[in-house]
């Protein structure tokens, strides 16, 4: 991966992007189309009525790059969590108004990951929605500036993925709303490695009623991106617990280049078939309308 992003010979363009930079690093990279977030720690603003004016004003952003865009750019919608009442009425808004293709979510909103009760009335929508739901890490309360030297995003993007992957498994709220369709970001972070952990908690008599069918069900059947982690290490134990079909193409740009990304998946070993199934079909299945 280093060689990787090395030889590419670019700088991701984080403070100084623009649509110009994303479309320029897509084709580069022979990518048709980029889906539009908000980046980093998203919407985490102190004043609730600024965070739900910030939630609109980049929504509203995305979805005019879409229009002057055809073809190239989707987007999922911006909620100004933890504000629940805000956050339904903008996701109304977004899915109703704006046509979001997902939603994006972070693993934790402060002290709370989502399988937290507080999320609920969200979940429940969602589900009647069957919306599709990206998931990115974000640094929780706990956690931050833990060791010298090392950035949260190092250790803590991969653990808190895991973090929020436990707890809507083990709350049940992964169970009770399969119509989510849910995307992990970097290959579900350090999940598959705690995969025999979480097998065994499963199998507590107190857990029956939570995963009826067993963790690895539910696990099979959420997505997860390929950004920060288009190598054999990440993707092989994902791939050993997972279908081929669950995997999406993800690049992180504006931190890392959609060059890396291909030419690290060329790297890894996959087949033609399988190539194309991480880069295009399976993400045709979340987002029909790309196709």
């Amino acid at each position: 991966m280093e060689a990787v992003a090395q030889s590419s010979g670019l700088i991701p363009p984080l403070r100084t992007w623009s649509p110009e930079t994303s479309l320029a690093d897509m084709d580069r990279a022979g990518v048709e189309t980029a889906m539009l977030s908000v980046p980093g720690s998203g919407l985490w603003l102190p004043d609730a009525a600024t965070n739900r004016r910030v939630a609109r004003a980049c929504n509203e952003y995305m979805v005019g790059m879409v229009a002057q865009y055809p073809g190239r750019f989707g987007f999922w919608a911006a909620l100004p969590l933890p504000d629940m009442e805000a956050s339904l009425q903008e996701l109304a808004y977004a899915l109703d108004t704006l046509k979001a293709d997902l939603v994006g979510l972070f693993t934790n909103y402060g002290t709370k990951w989502l399988g937290d009760a507080s999320f609920a009335p969200l979940f429940t929508e969602l589900n009647r929605r069957q919306t599709v739901v990206f998931n990115h890490p974000n640094t929780p309360t706990c956690c931050g500036g833990l060791i010298a030297n090392v950035p949260e995003a190092t250790v803590e993007d991969g653990t808190d993925t895991a973090r929020t992957i436990a707890s809507l498994l083990f709350t049940g709220t992964a169970g009770r709303t399969p119509n989510v369709k849910l995307i992990f970001s970097h290959a579900g972070g350090t999940m598959p490695t705690l995969i025999e952990r979480f097998v065994l908690l499963s199998r507590q008599a107190n857990m029956a009623q939570i995963t009826p069918n067993g963790v690895l069900d539910q696990i099979g059947r959420f997505f997860y991106d390929t950004a920060q982690s288009a190598n054999p290490e990440a993707l092989g134990p994902l791939l050993q617990i997972v279908p081929l079909r669950q995997p999406v193409f993800g690049t992180d740009f504006p931190y890392r280049t959609s060059i890396e990304y291909v030419a690290a998946l060329d790297a890894c070993g996959l087949s033609e078939q399988q190539l194309a199934e991480i880069g295009r079909t399976n993400s045709l299945v979340l987002v029909p309308r790309l196709g």
